[in-house]
């Protein structure tokens, strides 16, 4: 769809100018940091709960949390539009926020559940009966216990805040916009080239990351 002229950087430069572009991604990296923090702290003890529950009740709370992740996009989207709508709360930065913790909680739920099944009986029974609090035992013994559940759904909520549209289209309002509804925008006009510089930008960070994280699982394997 374009004529190749060769490479360049200038579209770089123009991206750092474009204050459009340059808004949407603070926007976007903004809820998705803030959505994906406070959903999993929510998620986080909500799992921990839902894990102490029995019988109907656990099983009630499990179908409403699936309930989002089943659900298609749009009409959640328009749920919580209707939502904001009849609490007459404007729409903008807040109701986007709000929207995006809310379809976040659900997958840092079932992200964290499985490894609270992994833990041992009554582990913070047998820590309380040798001196610990129940907020320190929380802390030392659970916690840690469940990093690696918490972390992928920390990932997994943030992921999905940057990849989010049709929830985003919604519930945003005038002068807040993410990167999605940004070039929704755009694909109307025409995808400038700024776009691409971005895109190339967050594939090397992306890609930069994950070798990273491969290179120091490596030296951990190495030291074991």
């Amino acid at each position: 769809m374009a004529h190749w002229g060769g490479f360049t950087f200038k579209w770089y430069e123009r991206l750092i100018h474009n204050e459009s572009i340059m808004s949407a991604l603070y926007y976007t990296l903004v809820v998705a940091i803030l959505s994906s923090i406070i959903a999993t702290i929510i998620g986080t003890i909500s799992a921990i709960g839902i894990h102490k529950m029995r019988g109907k009740s656990r099983k009630l709370i499990l179908n409403i949390n699936y309930l989002p992740v089943l659900n298609p996009d749009i009409v959640t989207a328009v749920a919580l539009m209707s939502l904001f709508a009849f609490v007459k709360m404007e729409f903008g930065f807040s109701t986007m926020l709000l929207s995006h913790i809310m379809f976040n909680i659900p997958y840092v739920i079932l992200s964290v559940l499985p490894k609270m099944k992994q833990l041992p009986q009554n582990i913070e029974e047998a820590a309380m009966d040798l001196g610990a609090k129940p907020l320190y035992a929380l802390r030392k013994v659970i916690l840690p216990q469940i990093k690696p559940g918490i972390i992928s759904g920390f990932l997994i909520a943030f992921t999905m805040s940057i990849d989010d549209f049709i929830i985003s289209f919604f519930n945003t309002g005038n002068g807040v916009s993410n990167l999605s509804i940004e070039i929704y925008g755009m694909a109307r006009r025409g995808i400038k080239p700024e776009i691409n510089a971005l895109s190339t930008i967050m594939f090397a960070v992306v890609l930069g990351l994950l070798l990273l994280s491969n290179k120091k699982q490596s030296i951990v394997r190495g030291d074991e």
